[in-house]
């Protein structure tokens, strides 16, 4: 699957599901780990268990994204050496 974006779009131009991209990042964490857990039981048809995956798969990635995002707004406040304090983006990694 193509790589997602924050905008939601893929390297290769492909759009989130809307029902996907409208989820705040706990709704999609929850029906992620939802999706895994009927997915470990392996009580799923195979045509049923290939669609979670692909589900899945988008919901991680939408997942990833927000945190991108999240990541992006965190700031670091600094004192400079003449006292004056500002702000600087976190270095997370």
């Amino acid at each position: 699957m193509a790589e997602i974006d924050k905008a939601g779009e893929g390297k290769a131009g492909a759009k989130l599901p809307a029902d996907i991209s409208g989820l705040s990042f706990e709704e999609a964490l929850a029906e992620l780990q939802d999706l895994v857990k009927r997915l470990e039981r392996g009580d799923n048809k195979l045509d049923d268990a290939i669609r979670s995956y692909e589900r899945g798969a988008l919901l991680k990635r939408h997942c990833e994204a927000k945190l991108r995002e999240a990541q992006l707004k965190v700031d670091k406040i600094v004192l400079g050496p003449d006292g004056a304090v500002s702000t600087e983006p976190a270095k997370l990694d």
